[in-house]
């Protein structure tokens, strides 16, 4: 059976956020089972993604959409960012000695495929990336993944009991670290930091939600 593994979510247009991209594709794709070598190339990908997004010109309440999938059928690990920005980029081949142009240069060297499509629902536009990754599998219906990886519809164990997630927020702790805030069910809301496991059970493939903006 095809199974679609995804995880959709917003970023602030701040250069923060490329960093944080980077710590959640790290979380799901390490929870999804991946090497090494492809942790590396992904998270190279989303970044320069990522930062290209968050350069092009636009209001500064847009954000930037992120999206991670996985298909079984074509053994693809797909990334996309998406953003309200017009035109379409295109790679530059820098000199030896350039400082800047070689975000797109980088992404085309190291992909399967990509390429730059309209932005679903609305104005601007999605760059996306495929990286050759047959090895990554579909969750098991239960297991243990970060908290910035638990998406809206999942059920979580917690008190002694399964709880399902109602929608999932984030907010900065008191410290400074990324704390994620898991609105149930049933019982107050629970806040975890952002890498802390938790023992879920996993939505049916071919689902997603889209969490809010990581602040």
């Amino acid at each position: 059976m095809t199974a679609l593994i995804d995880l959709s979510f917003r970023l602030t247009r701040r250069p923060r956020s490329v960093p944080r991209a980077r710590s959640a594709l790290h979380a799901v794709l390490a929870d999804w089972g991946a090497g090494d070598e492809l942790l590396h190339i992904a998270e190279l990908v989303l970044s320069e993604l990522v930062t290209n997004a968050l350069r092009v010109r636009g209001p500064s309440d847009r954000q930037v959409g992120v999206r991670i999938a996985h298909s079984s059928a074509d053994g693809l690990l797909r990334l996309e960012v998406s953003d309200a920005g017009t035109g379409r980029p295109e790679v530059r081949h820098p000199e030896e000695d350039d400082t800047q142009g070689r975000g797109l240069w980088i992404v085309d060297a190291v992909s399967h495929r990509w390429g730059v499509s309209e932005r679903l629902g609305g104005i601007g536009k999605t760059v996306w990336s495929e990286l050759k990754a047959p090895d990554l599998v579909p969750a098991p219906a239960t297991r243990e993944i970060a908290a910035i990886a638990v998406q809206a519809g999942q059920s979580v164990r917690v008190w002694g009991e399964w709880r399902t997630i109602r929608s999932v927020t984030s907010e900065r702790h008191a410290a400074g670290g990324l704390m994620v805030v898991l609105w149930l069910d049933d019982g107050p809301p629970l806040r975890v930091p952002a890498g802390e496991p938790l023992a879920v059970r996993v939505r049916v493939p071919g689902s997603h939600a889209t969490p809010p903006a990581v602040e």
